[in-house]
């Protein structure tokens, strides 16, 4: 009996003793991936972290002069402000609207654009689109901004000259109107990154496996149809992934975007949360309001990307951890 239990023992020791080497010998081999995490490391701590403890401005009359030991704690005075004050009520229904939009079409045209890309049989012409198509994912709204505003002016821009000469449409206005705005902010957001968003489709694309065309060939579908039986339901896993993800994103409607191409005139149709948050706590100096504004969307973003994980994967069984 204590043989037995000996003998338990020191294979428990040495299973310990064979796991510390592995470790030691994964760390000798991985310590320069270690060593390229650090960076993007100490940015989330200093930018996402340490920051943190100014959410209790959220709770305080914030004054810079008194600080956090002396402001007056008001508990949650703010977030009833927000709820009464109809300019935030009005700034979160924009941001969901602009981001759901958002969403939605990130979602559709990438999917469309993925199958029709994926029906080029010329290899030359099909990276020729793919690389036009990715480019303006890279350029930042500081430099597109300055183009749409220089592409879409009432006054000599080319959209309103070319609308003007072909349809003898009067100018629209594009950056001066609420509804406008929107479209423009959608339109020109799909525009920007449906190339970019297409690549996880056409990696889905390549992984259908070929016998399936070849049998559905033999049986007398065409193109359309071996796309409605076969690509399509090939696509609904990684599309439930894509779509369920997005949650997260529902109350992110694109700071820099907007802040690029706003203006006080759209205000009632196209500020959202983040730039209202920039504008009553930055330039406006109510900080504990715009920290109430910004702590309220964290918390709501941070329920939807947990149930969006959830979601995926409950239905697509998918798993970052």
């Amino acid at each position: 009996m204590e043989s037995n239990i000996d003998t338990k023992k020191a294979t428990s020791i040495a299973i310990d003793n064979q796991k510390k080497v592995k470790q030691k010998w994964n760390l000798k081999r991985t310590w320069p991936l270690h060593v390229f995490m650090m960076p993007a490391v100490i940015l989330a701590l200093v930018f996402n972290y340490a920051p943190l403890p100014g959410i209790a401005m959220a709770f305080m009359d914030f004054k810079p002069y008194l600080g956090f030991t002396e402001s007056t704690w008001v508990g949650l005075e703010q977030f009833k402000r927000m709820i009464e004050f109809e300019d935030a009520r009005q700034v979160i229904w924009n941001t969901l609207v602009i981001s759901s939009l958002k969403i939605f079409f990130n979602l559709v045209i990438p999917i469309i654009f993925a199958l029709l890309l994926n029906e080029i049989r010329k290899m030359a012409f099909k990276r020729t689109i793919q690389t036009f198509v990715y480019l303006p994912h890279f350029l930042s709204w500081v430099i597109l901004g300055g183009i749409l505003l220089d592409m879409l002016s009432v006054d000599g821009g080319i959209i309103n000259n070319m609308l003007g000469a072909i349809f003898g449409m009067e100018p629209i206005f594009f950056l001066g109107e609420g509804d406008w705005f929107r479209f423009t902010v959608i339109l020109s957001d799909v525009w920007k990154d449906f190339g970019f968003g297409a690549v996880i489709f056409l990696a889905a694309l390549s992984g259908i496996n070929p016998d399936l065309y070849e049998a559905a060939t033999i049986d007398g579908a065409n193109r359309f149809q071996q796309v409605l039986h076969i690509t399509l339901p090939s696509l609904i896993p990684i599309t439930v992934v894509v779509a369920t993800l997005a949650l997260g994103n529902t109350l992110n409607a694109g700071f820099d975007q907007i802040f690029n191409l706003y203006n006080p005139l759209v205000y009632e149709k196209g500020d959202i949360i983040d730039t209202y948050v920039y504008r009553m706590g930055l330039l406006g100096g109510q900080f504990s309001f715009a920290t109430a504004v910004g702590l309220f969307k964290s918390v709501i973003g941070f329920v939807l990307i947990v149930t969006g994980y959830r979601l995926a994967y409950k239905y697509a069984n998918y798993r970052i951890f």
